[in-house]
């Protein structure tokens, strides 16, 4: 009689790669250790990367304690151009000049948007409205009104200079916030508070509370043979 393999309970600190999206990252898992009860502590969006925190078996009982963590993030900000998904996935729907930016008035003004914000979430989105997640409305074209939400800002900490484009200044950012912050609507606020647009790039998650990216595994090396 064939015995029955052991089951793993237990967290698996993930750094997620680029293109994957989190349910993919779920699925390798539950065909790792041949386990269905596998969920995580948020959602990543597909193209940013950086921790992910998976349970598995009776561990998803305890997710429900995990999603309050605060989240920490980098990223850069890109000015003078808007996208449809407010990240560099989207298509371009405005563009501004703000060649005159400096790194000064980014930092002031970023300071508008610590403590506790009202946000709009994007339409790309994992959000429900009427049982249907709001991204699949706007690969339809549709576009619904969001109620604005209260999220906390701790930290929103303005770097360095990347580079700039047609003159434009490229910022790398960090950020510690609450569960349910879009980051990507920050940076789209930021520009609108400079007088332009803006839209974000390479966003990637550094820290889940005490999780943090250095201590991963990686999604893409998860071995999925039986």
């Amino acid at each position: 009689m064939a015995r029955k393999p052991a089951v793993t309970h237990g967290f698996v600190v993930v750094d997620k790669p680029a293109g994957m999206t989190s349910h993919d990252v779920v699925g390798r898992l539950r065909r790792r250790f041949n386990e269905r009860r596998v969920g995580h502590s948020g959602t990543l969006d597909p193209d940013a990367t950086g921790v992910l925190l998976v349970a598995i078996g009776n561990a998803t009982r305890l997710l429900q304690f995990f999603g309050n963590l605060p989240k920490t993030y980098t990223g850069e900000v890109v000015f003078g151009t808007a996208t449809t998904t407010l990240d560099a996935s989207g298509e371009v729907v405005a563009t501004s000049d703000m060649s005159t930016l400096t790194i000064e008035r980014v930092r002031e003004a970023s300071r508008r948007f610590v403590g506790d914000i009202m946000q709009v979430p994007p339409m790309v989105s994992a959000l429900k409205v009427d049982g249907r997640r709001l991204h699949e409305i706007a690969r339809e074209g549709g576009e619904v009104e969001r109620e604005p939400r209260q999220v906390t800002v701790h930290r929103y900490v303005v770097l360095d200079e990347v580079e700039r484009v047609d003159g434009n200044p490229i910022v790398s950012i960090e950020v510690t916030c609450s569960s349910g912050t879009y980051i990507r609507t920050l940076a789209a606020d930021l520009g609108a508070a400079l007088g332009g647009v803006a839209h974000l790039r390479n966003l990637r998650r550094r820290a889940i509370g005490d999780f943090v990216v250095t201590a991963t595994h990686d999604a893409a090396s998860i071995d999925t043979s039986p």
